[in-house]
Order: C-alpha cells, then sequence, then structure tokens
C-alpha cells in the first residue's frame, strides 16, 4: 500500500502550457482574432472605426479558463496553510446563497421594498454581537484593515465628544502592519509596544506605554504566535485606567468562535474580518468586509448607516409621535446621533455578508465552537509533526515555526513542489525566519499528515534545491522586486514588452 505521507508520492505539478517559446497559455486575443466594425453615436473623437475582438468557440473558450484555473493554487487544490490570514476551505453553498436572484437587490431601493435584505443586515449585526460579546455592529467596512480604520476612528470621535484630543495609539510590535497604518491614518502618533520574552504583552513595557496621552491600545487574541494573551483581563484594566480604549483586531478570532469573546476581556471595539473567520472568499484582493462592534457607549459613532428594527410600540426620539401605519416589525436604515459618517457605499460589501449570514446559521452556536476546537487542535497537532523548531506553544489557531539556517522565502517556494500553499513567511520577525502557519479546522488529520510530510521534506533538502523551487509549479522564480516595482498590469503591457 502505498504511503500517502511520503512527498515524493503526492508530489504536485501545476498544470503549465508549453510551446517552444513561452511557458504561459496565450491571451484570447493571440489566438485568434477578427475586426469588427462599430457604429455608435458617440462623437468621432471618442470612438475607433473598427475593434478586434477574440473569435473562438465556446470549448476553445472554455479550455482557454478551465487550463488558467489549473495553473493556479487555492484552497479547491488543497492546503492554503497562510498564518493568521485564515484561508479557509469555503463551502460552495454559501455561494449558491450568495446569488440568490432575491439577493440580487440595488442597494439604492426604498426601505419598504427591501426588507428581507433589511432583515438579514440586521440578524447579522445581532449574530456579530454576540459572538464577540459587543452591544452593536456596523456592516459597512469593506475589509479588515478598513474594520480597523473605522473602529479608530470611532475611538478618536468618542474622545473629542469629551473634549479629549488624544494623540497616541499603542500598537505592539507583531501586530499587523495594518494596525500602524490605520493609527496613523486616523492622525494618531504610533507607540510601538515590545514583547515580552515568552511572546505575550510585557506588562512593564505596557505601563511605561501608557499615559493620559493614549487613545487607544491595538491588541489581538491570541496573538500573532498563535499565544493567547493570559493577562488580558489586567491589560483591560490598564488601559481603562487611563482613559483609554482597547481595540480588538479580529484576524485571529477563528481561535476563539464559541468559547471566548473579546466584550468580555474588557475589549471596547473589534472588528471581524468576516472573509476569513466565517469562510467566505479571501485572497487574491479580495472581496472581503470587516464589520465592526462597539460597546453601548460607543454605539452613538458608529459609520451611516445602520440598521434597526421599528415595532409599533417605539415612539420617535425626536417628535414623540409613533411610527408611521403599518411598522410593526419593520426595518429600516438610520444615522447614529454622533456617526463618523460613510467608509463605505450603502451597506459594504453585500454578498460577502449574505455569506457570512448563511455560514453562521448553517452552523450555530454548537458548530462554531467546534470550528474553533479543531482549529486549535489542528494547529498544536501540525506543530508537534515538524522537524523545524517551532518556539513558544501551547498555541490556539495558528504557530509559528523558524526556518533556522534556511531562507524562510526559499523553504516556501519549495513547498509549492509538494502541492502546499507556503505559510507566511518572515513574520512576525521575533522568531528567526519565520513560518507562520496556520491549518484552520478544514483540514482532515490525514491533510495534517500530508503537510508535515511536506514541510519536514523541505527541511532536509539542500541549498542548491531550496534557491531553485520550484520545479513543479506553473511559474518559476520570479523577480520580486520587478514585480513589486515595475508591475505588469494589463495584457497590453504584456504585449508590448
Amino acid at each position: 500500500m502505498t504511503d500517502d505521507t511520503d512527498p515524493e508520492t503526492f508530489a504536485y505539478d501545476q498544470a503549465r502550457w508549453t510551446d517552444d517559446d513561452e511557458r504561459y497559455e496565450p491571451l484570447l486575443s493571440e489566438k485568434n482574432t477578427e475586426a469588427v466594425e462599430v457604429e455608435t453615436s458617440l462623437p468621432d473623437e471618442l470612438t475607433r472605426d473598427e475593434l478586434e475582438l477574440p473569435s473562438l468557440s465556446e470549448p476553445e473558450l472554455a479550455r482557454h479558463y478551465t487550463r488558467l484555473s489549473e495553473m493556479n493554487y487555492g484552497v479547491d487544490s488543497g492546503p492554503f496553510p497562510l498564518g493568521s490570514c485564515t484561508m479557509k476551505y469555503n463551502p460552495k453553498f454559501t455561494e449558491d446563497v450568495a446569488v440568490h436572484p432575491e439577493g440580487l437587490v440595488h442597494p439604492d431601493r426604498s426601505a419598504d421594498t427591501v426588507q428581507g435584505t433589511l432583515r438579514l443586515q440586521y440578524e447579522l449585526q445581532n449574530y456579530l454581537g454576540r459572538i464577540g460579546g459587543m452591544d452593536a455592529v456596523t456592516l459597512q467596512p469593506p475589509a479588515g484593515a478598513a474594520g480597523e480604520l473605522t473602529g479608530i476612528l470611532v475611538a478618536r470621535e468618542y474622545h473629542r465628544a469629551d473634549d479629549d484630543d488624544r494623540s497616541e495609539v499603542i500598537v505592539p510590535e507583531s501586530a499587523h502592519g495594518t494596525n500602524f497604518a490605520s493609527a496613523a491614518m486616523a492622525g494618531y502618533d504610533v507607540v510601538t509596544l515590545p514583547g515580552g520574552e515568552d511572546g505575550r504583552v510585557d506588562l512593564e513595557a505596557l505601563e511605561a506605554a501608557l499615559s493620559e496621552e493614549t487613545a487607544a491600545l491595538m491588541l489581538t487574541n491570541p496573538n500573532t504566535l498563535g499565544l493567547f494573551e493570559r493577562d488580558i483581563v489586567e491589560i483591560a484594566e490598564m488601559v481603562h485606567d487611563v482613559g483609554g480604549l482597547l481595540y480588538y483586531d479580529g484576524a485571529n478570532l477563528n481561535a476563539l468562535l464559541g468559547r471566548a469573546r473579546p466584550g468580555d476581556m474588557g475589549f471596547d471595539i473589534m472588528h471581524y474580518n468576516v472573509h476569513k473567520t466565517f469562510a467566505t472568499p479571501h485572497g487574491g484582493g479580495g472581496p472581503g468586509a470587516g464589520p465592526v462592534g462597539v460597546t453601548a457607549e460607543l454605539a452613538e459613532f458608529l459609520p451611516d448607516p445602520h440598521v434597526r428594527r421599528v415595532s409599533r410600540s417605539d415612539t420617535d426620539r425626536s417628535s414623540g409621535q409613533s411610527p408611521r401605519e403599518g411598522s410593526d416589525g419593520t426595518y429600516e436604515r438610520y444615522t447614529p446621533d454622533n456617526s463618523i459618517g460613510k467608509l463605505h457605499g450603502y451597506a459594504g460589501n453585500w454578498l460577502v455578508l449574505v455569506k457570512t449570514f448563511a455560514y453562521i446559521a448553517r452552523l450555530g452556536d454548537e458548530g462554531l465552537a467546534d470550528a474553533s476546537a479543531k482549529a486549535v487542535l489542528n494547529a498544536n497537532y501540525l506543530a508537534e509533526q515538524l522537524e523545524y523548531e517551532v518556539p513558544f506553544g501551547p498555541f490556539h489557531h495558528e504557530f509559528v515555526a523558524s526556518a533556522g539556517e534556511q531562507d524562510a522565502a526559499d523553504a516556501a517556494k519549495r513547498m509549492l513542489d509538494y502541492g502546499v500553499h507556503p505559510p507566511t513567511t518572515k513574520w512576525p520577525e521575533i522568531v528567526e525566519e519565520a513560518l507562520m502557519t496556520e491549518p484552520t479546522e478544514a483540514e482532515t488529520k490525514r491533510s495534517l499528515d500530508q503537510l508535515a510530510a511536506a514541510f519536514n521534506a523541505v527541511r532536509g533538502d539542500n541549498g542548491e534545491t531550496l534557491e531553485t523551487a520550484p520545479e513543479r509549479a506553473a511559474a518559476g522564480r520570479i523577480d520580486q522586486v520587478a514585480a513589486a516595482r515595475d508591475p505588469e498590469l494589463s495584457w497590453q503591457a504584456l504585449d508590448e514588452k
């Protein structure tokens, strides 16, 4: 019987296009085009006489895009253990729900014609509030970083409402880079907080950093090393004692679902990476969604609009009159009293929110708790199987191994040859040549054993092998500096070159 944990038995060759000169699938325009005459009433200076368009049969078109998909690697291809990114397998039923015809409505329709979509938004706000221990939630931010900025702007307005114009936000050195950027974009000076020897917050360093200028401390728990901040209650008290707010970066929420809530730990604001935690598409640039939850005292600063339920017993706050006839049990958009304004058009990335709702509703309380339990179990099991050094521990949903004398980027590229998407590399910098790994709850024990075998095979490879990897991927080594500084973002640019 074949040993399916031997990496040589499951080495993965990505599809590739091969001819005498090139190693890429030709563009549609390179396969067959024909000139089409164009007739239009637009002014001559805005038109051309003819347009060259691909002229292909349906089978040719289908095969083109199928081959391109086979040259790519995604969560449907194999494990995707990008640490801190929570690249879960995306269940297909959520895709079906998102394209339901009744959900495809124009966002500017009047409230009385979209009661179903408003109800979904209202119930999702409540779902997320329960999960995070927050009193109010906005769905508007379209990504995690946008959620961070929203949360810090809410904190800023909260302080300003008390004529308290604070100037600093504290961010741990191992935090996501977007934390530093979000605080700076909101106009704050960023105070970097060094970590302790155990990989957690150093309470003495935090005490030294806190002052009456502290607007907020941005923190994720568990942190980017997969370690739970055991002193979180004391940390919250320290921040609150100087009048600051505690902000929760929701990137690592997958470790806590159904088991612990940021609000119960003392966090005042949090964002939810619903495109990570609740298995909606993530990667390749999006789409994302980053709802933000807050405690009751901050609800009045949330973005515009918000969704609330109106019943006949409610009264209009401004006039004291009963709501309009027939409003019992209806949903409406409204602007919180001291709203920070709009962060995104309408309700944010609506279809991502639909998928989030479907995922949460399908799993329920028990299913979400089971998901987090398996995510934690999988991370600790995988860490135990690796021949790489894995400092710290025990872990929650992720861990950071050290490539040691190997270059982490070289090791990551070599993993592609074994059908494994590489982990996050070289970050956080507290671990030498970091390989930040998060298997998620979606992987089976067999999959984890194969994943460990691939890591360990790379651990045993020599420098020359690593420096020339990958060999079996659709594309070999690229010039990463040139790709970053001189990207070719259109087929015309590629064609000209």
